[in-house]
């Protein structure tokens, strides 16, 4: 597949676009979600081109209450076809027994990653065995995004598709407006920390 020509052909396209030719090149699409504060915009724009379309989260078990409240929200309204990965150890046992969350720039702390946030992916590849992955990152959220193109390879030959990877802030908050969407304030992802560090999945995979 010629990725240089797709992006160049796909350029000025709208992110409904996008989602359009990846669900015509690709028979069994993904989308994956975290239900982060702008998660709403994206999984809107998915289940509007395939309603059914399977939606991957990787749940950490260290969401927010409000996390977890914004999702159930979300399950209802946009009767999302949702698929739930959990990491193999619970986070209560960690907590109580395996030290909790290891400090970002431990080494632990890739293995903290590994077993939270890549293992429970990977096992859904697995079991999806999906031809196209759609994925919520945009360019301005960390620098290596920034060097991301619209459509590229992705992890066992599946095509990796960002269709909202152009919009600003500014985008998203208009778009979520439009469409009177939620959002959530209180979110936390334990392998990130800080909202400008990679999580693994788009730089280890």
């Amino acid at each position: 597949m010629d990725f240089d020509k797709i992006n160049a052909e796909l350029g000025e396209a709208e992110p409904i676009e996008i989602i359009e030719w990846g669900v015509a090149h690709g028979p069994r699409p993904i989308a994956t979600t975290t239900f982060g504060p702008h998660a709403a915009a994206m999984l809107q724009l998915v289940t509007q081109v395939k309603a059914d379309i399977p939606i991957i989260w990787v749940d950490s078990g260290y969401n927010t209450p409000e996390t977890y409240r914004f999702a159930e929200q979300l399950i209802d309204r946009l009767k999302l076809n949702l698929h739930v990965y959990t990491p193999r150890v619970t986070a209560a046992r960690r907590e109580a027994a395996l030290g909790g969350i290891p400090d970002i720039d431990s080494l632990e702390h890739a293995d903290f990653t590994d077993e939270v946030k890549l293992e429970p992916f990977n096992r859904a590849m697995r079991e999806h065995q999906p031809t196209v992955w759609f994925t919520g990152v945009r360019s301005e959220e960390t620098e290596f995004r920034q060097s991301m193109d619209v459509v590229g390879p992705g992890p066992n030959d599946v095509i990796k598709v960002a269709p909202i990877l152009r919009w600003t802030e500014k985008d998203l908050h208009a778009f979520l407006d439009r469409h009177d969407l939620p959002t959530v304030d209180e979110y936390f992802d334990p392998t990130k920390v800080s909202s400008d560090r990679e999580c693994g999945l788009h730089t280890r995979l």
